[in-house]
């Protein structure tokens, strides 16, 4: 497998500057909007699902029971929130084809 490198909220503001004709800034603070009210709406506990991409899912995980795995001494894990991504299927068909 390639590694490509990361994809930056910088770059994505490039992308909508040079495909759409937005100004570098108009750019910027589209992108740093819409990752705004993605991160409002899971903090909500609301989830997230972009068409065709995927969905961001928050998961609440019970308390459990851990070990350490150097002196193998049990401790509890508190309960937690997880967030999840699950590509969609079309997401997924265009990484295996790409790879």
């Amino acid at each position: 497998m390639v590694n490509a490198g990361t994809l930056t909220r910088a770059d994505l503001a490039e992308a909508l500057h040079r495909d759409v004709g937005l100004s570098r800034a108009e750019s910027a603070g589209l992108v740093e909007r819409l990752l705004g009210h993605m991160c409002q709406a899971l903090s909500n506990g609301e989830n997230v699902k972009v068409s065709g991409f995927g969905s961001f899912v928050l998961r609440d995980k019970g308390e459990r029971v851990g070990r350490n795995p150097k002196t193998g001494v049990e401790v509890p894990i508190a309960p937690r929130r997880v967030l999840t991504f699950r590509a969609s299927q079309m997401m997924r068909d265009r990484i295996v084809k790409a790879g």
